[in-house]
């Protein structure tokens, strides 16, 4: 009996898609006997206890089947409150399975094969091959040196089968924040050229020069906004986040999460009610510091920019090395665990580096790196 062919059986959408870069340093981390692990996107904070209270409350009052598809209505409507406050005007929200889920079902709703969707190179990791799995066609913007918002870059890029404009503010890999100049002009685009906006606040809450811009005052009526809990309060495993919009995409990508995702987490979404209220003041600030700490180790070596939020650094390798790719192995040999820039854009010029970590831990990394760089 002969064994099945794998490229007999699997799709030509799977096979387009590699595994993630990340992923891949993620398991080479794991062979490494206690290595500096600076490539890691996620919080070293644990889950505040009020929620994982709430959580722990939810599971033992049988809180545990199925939510309805668009989420638990005392979670929405305070989203829709909240938001309405923020922006100044009143938004459906659908609860989804983290942001990458509310990205997931938005590119399903809005994409045929073939329409194209603008990205700014560098991008996070998910958009360009989520697009690919549902028929699009990424359209990579260069934004270096020093990955703003260039409109005139992005309205060059524009075609007849342009459908959507991504943007990440504050950005991952790069750290960088748009500012509400740029938001104006991206906006602008969108209602020049009939685009759906997608504008991704993960790390929303997670700023160091000021807050986040206000993305809804420009153009409600074609932005979707995609935010989530796991990066601002440790939850990243609890896959929950939430998109709002226009009601008509709203609609859509909830008839599509019901034969999907079917909803998100039940007890985390009682867990994420609580984290409305819960104060991560303190990690904000202790980010702040790491930031402050990475870029003043970091800025005598590399050609970098300073970031506003998340917690990364997305610096240039010196020119000695032929690509990002090399100077990360060497990085590894010396037991430091970075990712290389090709993971997230079409150069290979940069390396990732998350300073969610021990200051110690950070510090001895940051100085390995340098050596390296210096030679």
């Amino acid at each position: 009996m002969s064994e099945p062919h794998a490229d007999h059986f699997l799709s030509a959408r799977s096979r387009s898609v590699d595994s993630s870069g990340i992923r891949k340093v993620f398991d080479l981390g794991a062979t490494l006997e206690d290595p500096i692990n600076l490539s890691i996107g996620q919080p070293d904070f644990d889950v505040p206890t009020s929620v994982r209270q709430a959580a722990t409350d939810a599971i033992a009052n049988r809180k545990n089947g199925y939510t309805v598809t668009q989420g638990i209505a005392p979670l929405r409507d305070r989203l829709v409150a909240d938001l309405e406050t923020e922006f100044g005007v009143s938004l459906p929200v659908l609860i989804t399975s983290g942001v990458s889920g509310g990205i997931l079902l938005s590119l399903m709703a809005l994409l045929d094969p073939g329409d194209e969707v603008l990205l700014g190179d560098p991008f996070f990791v998910i958009y360009q091959h989520a697009i690919k799995l549902v028929g699009g066609t990424p359209v990579l913007v260069d934004t270096y040196p020093d990955f703003r918002f260039h409109a005139d870059r992005f309205e060059a890029a524009i075609t007849p089968r342009t459908k959507m404009l991504v943007l990440a503010t504050p950005n991952n890999p790069t750290g960088v924040m748009l500012t509400a100049e740029e938001l104006q002009q991206a906006a602008t685009i969108a209602e020049r050229h009939n685009l759906i906006l997608l504008v991704d606040e993960i790390y929303n809450q997670l700023t160091y020069d000021g807050p986040c811009p206000p993305c809804m005052v420009h153009a409600p009526h074609r932005t979707l906004l995609l935010r989530g809990f796991g990066k601002s309060y440790g939850m990243t495993g609890w896959r929950l986040g939430y998109a709002a919009g226009p009601k008509f995409l709203i609609d859509e990508m909830t008839k599509l999460q019901q034969y999907t995702f079917v909803c998100a987490p039940s007890m985390a979404q009682y867990g994420g009610l609580a984290a409305l209220d819960a104060d991560i003041s303190g990690h904000v600030k202790d980010y702040c510091r790491k930031r402050d700490l990475t870029f003043e180790r970091l800025s005598p070596v590399f050609e970098l920019v300073k970031p506003s939020g998340g917690f990364y650094f997305f610096p240039r390798v010196p020119k000695r090395f032929p690509n990002a790719t090399t100077f990360v192995e060497e990085a590894i040999r010396h037991n430091v665990l970075i990712i290389p820039g090709s993971v997230f854009s079409d150069r290979d010029t940069h390396f990732r580096l998350s300073y969610a970590t021990s200051d110690d831990k950070l510090a001895q990394g940051c100085d390995i790196l340098c050596r390296i760089a210096r030679g």
